[in-house]
């Protein structure tokens, strides 16, 4: 009888949760109206001092061991935090790109099928990122190599940009503002 209960239980929470993955993706941006909306702003300059290795060393000299342990892994979950936002416009920026890429206008299509190779990318390297930052929140002063975030994300956007030029001429500039 308990493993039944537990196996209904376990059943309900797999539906909800699928249910809720559904629900985000009808919810997802699917046009550039829609865009600033969905999109969370990422302070780019405020990352790259996060995950700066000549910031970490300064650190570590002006600071007791335990303090800086503390700040360290403090840096890195915020630092974990705007990867977490990078992840998600990238996702959100998949599903436009994917749909710019079946225009009938080819320029349209391609700048859409740029989007979507820059946004897989990102997301990729994000997942690593995370990974990254995670075990630098367990050992503070280990390596950490995300600042290529930053970089990607900006390419990212001009990527978006250029597609966002094309479909909106005349908004076309506005667009990347919203990142």
């Amino acid at each position: 009888m308990t493993t039944s209960a537990i196996l209904v239980l376990g059943s309900i929470l797999v539906l909800l949760s699928l249910f809720r993955v559904v629900q985000r993706r009808n919810q997802a941006a699917r046009s550039l109206d829609e865009l600033a909306g969905h999109i969370r702003p990422v302070d780019l300059e405020a990352f790259r001092n996060l995950v700066d290795r000549d910031e970490e060393v300064f650190l570590r000299l002006h600071l007791p061991p335990r303090r800086f342990r503390k700040v360290q892994r403090e840096r890195l979950r915020t630092a974990a935090e705007y990867v977490s936002c990078v992840a998600q416009n990238a996702a959100i920026l998949l599903r436009l790109g994917e749909a710019a890429a079946h225009s009938p206008d080819p320029r349209i299509a391609q700048a859409g099928r740029e989007l979507v190779d820059n946004a897989l990318r990102l997301r990729r390297y994000a997942v690593l990122a995370l990974a990254q930052l995670y075990v630098g929140v367990l050992l503070p002063g280990s390596r950490i190599t995300a600042a290529g975030i930053a970089d990607q994300y900006q390419q990212l956007s001009g990527a978006l940009t250029q597609m966002g030029r094309l479909q909106y001429p005349s908004r076309g500039a506005r667009i990347s503002a919203t990142l």
